[in-house]
């Protein structure tokens, strides 16, 4: 894992929201329900934020009220999941950031939750046919590199 001290950038598929966070804390995934319904997936993956460190550098994000104890940020033009706040703490979602190999998770949290397969998932063998990499092979991206950017979209091709 990186040097928390580290100041790591992130940001939304579509690079309409990018920040700046330093003093970045213990990576976690959650199982909670809520976690799953705002990733669309079987659990959360968060980093603890200092929010003083913690700077919008485009856009801004959007907040839902999940409950009354939370707020969860997204981007209101794609939809990426950016954050999760409660009660002056603020957690990034590791996906987001530009290099989220560097974020392990070190703990489960809410794990008596978790989908009741969760622990086998990479038991399954990978699968990979040859007309999936060509597929693969062949998508042009238009998603917002993994590095800030000056102008986004690239004027020749907004």
């Amino acid at each position: 894992m990186t040097n928390t001290t580290d100041t790591q950038s992130g940001g939304c598929q579509c690079g309409a929201v990018r920040f700046r966070a330093g003093k970045l804390g213990r990576p976690s995934i959650c199982h909670c329900r809520m976690c799953q319904k705002q990733f669309g997936n079987f659990f959360a993956a968060f980093v603890t934020a200092d929010p003083a460190h913690v700077e919008w550098t485009r856009g801004q994000p959007s907040w839902f009220r999940s409950s009354r104890k939370v707020h969860r940020g997204f981007c209101n033009k794609c939809g990426t999941p950016l954050a999760y706040r409660f009660e002056g703490s603020l957690e990034l979602a590791i996906g987001a950031l530009d290099h989220p190999e560097l974020f392990e998770p070190l703990i489960q949290v809410n794990h008596a939750h978790r989908l009741p397969w969760i622990d086998h998932l990479f038991d399954k063998p990978a699968y990979s046919t040859p007309a999936m990499t060509e597929f693969h092979e062949s998508v042009v991206s238009w998603q917002h590199p993994d590095h800030d950017t000056t102008e986004w979209p690239p004027e020749d091709e907004a």
